[in-house]
């Protein structure tokens, strides 16, 4: 072999060498775990930032009848954060024996507000109002099972 070329086969030797092994056609890469659901936010945090904030602007858009197309949009986007605040909530269930009714209690709000969802996706005014209704009932049975000190009172005139 000449002099040449061995210094150019020694570099092609130590870079084979460094280099990552690449996978063989038809290998599979290497499983990563998947991801866990992890909560981050405060059971409280949830309630207030997300529940009680979007089930008093969804009282705000459905008092009277929406005009605007945007308005409907935005009053089933509001209710659709509700539903997903309830699935949160199931991430979070207690440490004590309430797990089964924090459960079915979450699973009741995520049903409601999931309807007044598909309502407000219709424009349907009257099942719009009966729906926050819903999602007020089901808020004030998990509160009464837990114990908060916390009513919903769905189109409460004298609000702050």
């Amino acid at each position: 072999m000449s002099r040449t070329r061995l210094p150019l086969l020694a570099a092609l030797l130590l870079l084979a060498l460094a280099a990552p092994a690449l996978p063989q056609p038809g290998a599979r890469p290497a499983a990563r775990p998947a991801p866990r659901l992890q909560p981050v936010a405060e059971t409280r945090l949830l309630m207030e930032g997300l529940a009680a904030a979007n089930f008093h602007g969804l009282e705000r858009q459905l008092k009277e009848r929406p005009r605007q197309p945007e308005a409907w949009a935005f009053a089933r986007g509001q209710a659709l954060l509700l539903a997903e605040t309830a699935n949160l909530l199931m991430m979070r269930p207690p440490r004590n024996n309430g797990q089964e009714a924090w459960m079915e209690r979450s699973s009741e709000l995520r049903e409601a507000a999931t309807a007044l969802a598909r309502d407000a996706a219709s424009r349907d005014f009257d099942r719009c109002q009966k729906g926050v209704v819903a999602v007020a009932n089901a808020c004030n049975r998990c509160h009464q099972t837990f114990r908060v000190p916390v009513e919903i009172v769905p189109f409460e005139e004298n609000k702050r």
